[in-house]
């Protein structure tokens, strides 16, 4: 990120030479000692918003920081007008009294201005029309005699784009404040995960760093690709093979070191072709084909973090047991076709994509042979018309195990053993294993992938140790999903449902702190409440939310925490 013009550092030039200095009678005679004046800098902070909008104050939040495009560096200002607010944007910064300073930056998009007030002399300001390409501003302005602040801005106009802002510069004398620091390498990335994995790849995630612009990934001690996000697949692999990765940061000032290495293993050679394997570790996340208020994705959209994608819903049709699929039109798609590719990015991706069944509104009834093998064909007519993997039971609105075990089989029997099968039962539903949906999970076990109990919108319920525990708590997550695990499914089978904020539940959101501490227990035996699981389950699959579109609202806060935590689980 450029700091100053020409990215380097000028002295500022006594006025007049020494001879005019000494004509003043500023050097003494005695020592010719002098005061030379401060030397130039760029005095704006966050010039490169590298740091967000640190230093800066956008009016009725009208400006964020972007990713893209940016003139260097990892950001750029985003100001977007609208009504009677122009998008101003604006810092204090500090200056000297009775000096000059240039006032410059980078502009692109809508109707651009550039400003400084304040300067106890003629504050200026200059602006575009607008441009398609990165345009400097600049302009110059002198402080008054008693000025030791400045106020810059940026604005675009009403009713026009949006607008965007990088490398602001203010030129002159150190007020005080100094400038940004020197950039330095970027830190070694932690939380490096392996993801789904194939015969021939493996999928890996990590956080992010704050200064990086990009990735190196190692392979066995030998780079082998780069990054620009928190994730990649690394592809070329031969099957039912061990490697080790390790990741590094970096950026314009160098690279980081090496994180601590991980193991993948790729999958044994001649499996399903249809899809990649779920990892040992997943995280599951409902996508919404609706828009309820929540960040509106398209599937691409979906955070890396996620190994299987739940498409939310598949509808019913007056033929009982029959669903179909029907995108919706406020996600912005062109057609379907835009839609389908999606789905085989995200699988080339190492992801699962599925439908899911069901939902709070959402009702599918099959209660006989006929509504079981209705609900088989069309369910397999969907995956092989849209590519999904596999298929999500949401039903909360009661089922009949004996038919829904009939229907899973057939739809198995079709799809063939890479087929990805999920549960997403209310807590009321796996109290014991006499329960419909207990019975079911139990009955299709040999198909079954994951269950995942919504561990929310619920009262108090029974752990597995005979006490009552209310949701909100490590303990409502590890004792009730101690249930499932004593109660006849692998621990592979077993995964913890929460929603992804406060938004997206009625009650029982916790934080992913909780969420981590509940995994780390039942895996670990560590991190536990006041229930302790009399032995651990190292297998536990992972963790699910309600949905990827309210993790996005609120800044993927779940993903980006308890992701890498459910990957680097035993």
């Amino acid at each position: 990120m450029e700091r100053v013009p020409n990215g380097r550092r000028r002295p500022r030039s006594w006025l007049g030479g020494v001879a005019a200095v000494l004509a003043a009678g500023a050097l003494s005679v005695g020592g010719m000692g002098g005061v030379a004046q401060a030397a130039d800098i760029n005095v704006a902070k966050n010039a490169g918003f590298e740091a967000g909008l640190a230093n800066w104050s956008c009016s009725g939040g009208s400006g964020a920081v972007v990713g893209a495009p940016v003139r260097s560096g990892a950001g750029a200002l985003k100001g977007t007008p609208a009504g009677q607010d122009n998008a101003r944007c604006s810092q204090s910064v500090a200056v000297q009294p009775n000096s000059t300073y240039t006032l410059s930056a980078w502009v692109q998009g809508g109707y651009a201005y550039l400003g400084a007030s304040g300067t106890g002399t003629t504050d200026v300001s200059t602006w575009t029309p607008g441009e398609s390409g990165w345009k400097q501003l600049t302009t110059t302005f002198r402080t008054g005699a008693s000025t030791r602040a400045v106020t810059v801005y940026t604005h675009g106009w009403y009713g026009q784009s949006a607008y965007l802002v990088d490398d602001v510069s203010v030129f002159g004398p150190d007020g005080g404040g100094g400038g940004d620091p020197d950039p330095q390498a970027p830190g070694t990335p932690a939380g490096l995960g392996v993801g789904a994995v194939t015969s021939s790849s493996v999928a890996l995630s990590w956080n992010a760093v704050s200064g990086a612009t990009g990735y190196n990934i190692y392979r066995d001690g030998t780079k082998v690709q780069t990054a620009t996000g928190t994730s990649a697949t690394v592809t070329g692999l031969a099957a039912a093979t061990s490697y080790q990765f390790q990741v590094s940061a970096t950026n314009a000032v160098g690279e980081s070191a090496k994180s601590a290495a991980v193991s993948g293993r790729t999958s044994p050679g001649g499996g399903d072709p249809g899809g990649p394997a779920v990892p040992r570790h997943a995280l599951t996340g409902y996508w919404q084909n609706f828009n309820n208020g929540a960040t509106v994705q398209k599937l691409r959209d979906v955070q890396a973090q996620y190994d299987i994608i739940a498409v939310a819903f598949a509808d019913s049709t007056a033929t009982p047991g029959q669903i179909v699929f029907n995108l919706s039109s406020a996600l912005g798609y062109s057609g379907v076709a835009e839609f389908k590719s999606d789905i085989a990015a995200k699988k080339a991706a190492g992801k699962s994509v599925i439908i899911s069944v069901g939902g709070e509104l959402g009702n599918v009834t099959i209660n006989s042979d006929a509504s079981a093998t209705a609900f088989a064909n069309s369910a397999y007519a969907l995956m092989q018309e849209y590519g999904f993997n596999g298929i999500d039971i949401d039903l909360e609105h009661g089922i009949n195990s004996t038919y829904m075990t009939k229907a899973l089989r057939q739809l198995s029997a079709k799809a063939g053993s890479g087929m990805v099968l999920t549960m997403a039962p209310q807590t009321i539903d796996m109290q014991n294993t006499g329960t419909e949906y207990f019975k079911t999970a139990l009955a299709v076990k040999d198909i079954l992938t994951v269950v995942n109990m919504q561990h929310y919108n619920s009262g108090s319920m029974l752990g597995c140790d005979g006490q009552v525990y209310s949701q909100g708590s490590v303990d409502f997550l590890t004792a009730l999903a101690c249930i499932q695990l004593e109660g006849g499914l692998d621990p592979s089978q077993v995964g913890i449902g929460v929603p992804a904020s406060t938004r997206g539940a009625g009650s029982g959101y916790v934080s992913p702190t909780i969420v981590n501490n509940a995994l780390s227990c039942l895996t670990r035996g560590t991190n536990c409440g006041n229930f302790k699981p009399s032995k651990t389950y190292p297998s536990l699959r992972g963790a699910m939310t309600w949905s990827t579109n309210w993790d996005a609202t609120a800044g993927n806060a779940w993903s980006n925490a308890v992701g890498p935590h459910v990957h680097a689980l035993p």
